[in-house]
């Protein structure tokens, strides 16, 4: 996938999450206030924090598919993970302010009062648009590698157990129970916590250098082995920048051959990765005589 194809794939992420908060906002909010009901108030509070979360995830998409220069020669791509963080704090300060105004609602509120029914319609309204949103959003930010969109994706998630519990507390308090609105507020504070401290382990991954998938590994050792020449290919190690990922590995080569030509192999096996195997921006080819596979650590006590 090319850097234009990307960017296309993470502006219209982008463009659906922005457009469909602020309308879930108008609604939840206006229902909410009509209606009487806390829970859809905290709601569309909460879609307020998405739309910010939302253009914070598309800020640092674009800043993390910036192609390398002098000052950031491996890319931008860390951009993402860190607008990711950004998004947990947002998420961290909506949950505590949500469970605040519950607990003061269920205790020092007053009278509860039952909401009225059209909450209930408003409600399933969000399921229904969040279980959209969510769905297309993460498998945009997947097919494009954008940990930032992928995080603004499954905030999105929440949302729509966030809706259900809503509609149940909602349909449940018409019946006669009212104090279920917010405790069913309590519960959304907790989901949006829950979200927050998911987004910030998988970022926090992508920044302190996370394990690459199995599958990749086997792809790079499987096109470093198709160059001719090569004997095989080992010690493989891939470092994330973000979507995008430098590669180093180790190629045997038959020991009889002259340094030369073991350059113009291991320039082979670079190029070949890089046109082959998606989102690699840097590969380091380091070669070694057939059967050779060199425990760097005993190199250094030997050294020394």
């Amino acid at each position: 996938m090319n850097r234009e194809e990307r960017d296309r794939i993470g502006t219209r992420a982008s463009a659906v999450a922005i457009i469909g908060n602020i309308l879930l906002t108008v609604l939840n909010i206006s229902v909410g206030l009509m209606s009487g009901s806390y829970a859809l108030i905290s709601e569309g509070a909460h879609t307020i924090s998405d739309i910010a979360t939302s253009v914070i995830a598309y800020v640092g998409f674009k800043i993390g598919s910036r192609p390398a220069d002098k000052e950031h020669p491996l890319g931008h791509g860390r951009a993402e993970a860190i607008s990711g963080l950004i998004i947990v704090v947002f998420l961290s300060i909506v949950a505590i302010e949500v469970i605040q105004g519950a607990f003061h609602k269920l205790f020092f509120g007053g009278a509860l009062e039952v909401p009225d029914p059209i909450a209930v319609v408003m409600a399933f309204v969000g399921i229904l648009v969040n279980l959209f949103m969510s769905s297309y959003i993460i498998r945009l930010g997947k097919k494009a590698r954008s940990p930032a969109i992928v995080a603004d994706g499954k905030h999105q998630r929440v949302d729509i157990f966030a809706s259900l519990a809503i509609f149940i507390g909602i349909m449940v308090s018409q019946y006669g129970y009212p104090m279920l609105d917010p405790i069913i507020g309590i519960f959304i504070g907790a989901l949006i916590a829950r979200t927050a401290v998911i987004v910030a382990i998988d970022n926090l991954n992508n920044i302190m250098g996370k394990l690459p998938s199995d599958e990749l590994i086997k792809e790079i050792r499987d096109v470093a082995n198709s160059v001719t020449d090569v004997c095989s290919a080992h010690d493989i190690k891939v470092n994330y920048f973000g979507s995008y990922a430098t590669v180093a590995l180790h190629v045997e080569l038959p020991p009889d051959m002259s340094l030369r030509e073991a350059h113009k192999i291991t320039h082979r096996v670079q190029d070949k990765i890089l046109e082959n195997v998606d989102m690699v921006q840097a590969v380091h080819v380091h070669p070694c005589p057939e059967g050779v596979q060199y425990d760097h650590s005993q190199l250094l006590d030997e050294d020394s």
